[in-house]
């Protein structure tokens, strides 16, 4: 279950969070890759001016974003939006917008009708480094936590692999690798840690 303070933290210019959320109904929220491809295009579109991400997951039944949100003087300037409104506003009102999109698409290729995310979606504050650093493997292991797959490093719609690819991106590999001291260390940190699965000392927090 997740905390309740999760439901009503503010997002803030220049932090970090732990975004995740789940269907309402604890069924699929991808059913094939597609679902995946367009859930990602979906959440460039309406939130890579707002934010920066810096990690990602998406399972079965619900998903992990580790984001930083951006100053947004600029976009409020683009968007004719009063300087003073509160960056969780902004944020706020893009998520939503996302989760609509997606949800309004998967309804109806589902023939599926009503909510599709829980509300209001969970949102945690990083507010130190060794957060961030668990948080980022968290994530990455997340697929194997929860018994999908026996090497979460073979998990295709995570932020793990794409991560250490050359490929141009939005992601922040860079600050990623950065953080960890390089990819072999980044590589190392998960490999080290992933042993604790199997006896679950490593929990982060409940979803």
């Amino acid at each position: 279950m997740a905390l309740t303070e999760h439901y009503h933290t503010k997002f803030e210019e220049g932090k970090f969070y732990h975004i995740y959320n789940r269907s309402v109904d604890r069924k699929p929220l991808f059913n094939n890759d597609s679902n995946c491809e367009y859930f990602l295009r979906k959440y460039d579109h309406y939130l890579s001016a707002v934010i920066d991400t810096y990690a990602y997951c998406l399972l079965g039944n619900h998903f992990h974003l580790l984001i930083r949100v951006q100053d947004l003087t600029k976009y409020k300037e683009s968007n004719n939006l009063p300087i003073a409104k509160p960056a969780h506003d902004i944020v706020s009102h893009q998520l939503r917008k996302f989760f609509q999109s997606y949800a309004m698409a998967f309804n109806k290729q589902n023939e599926r009708i009503g909510t599709l995310f829980q509300t209001p979606f969970k949102r945690a504050l990083v507010d130190n480094d060794q957060y961030f650093t668990q948080l980022i493997y968290y994530i990455h292991a997340n697929p194997q936590l929860h018994g999908l797959i026996d090497d979460f490093k073979d998990w295709e719609w995570s932020s793990y692999k794409r991560i250490l690819a050359e490929r141009p991106s939005k992601l922040k590999k860079r600050e990623v690798i950065e953080w960890f001291g390089g990819k072999d260390a980044y590589q190392s940190f998960h490999s080290h840690n992933q042993k604790l699965i199997s006896n679950q000392e490593f929990i982060l927090e409940d979803e």
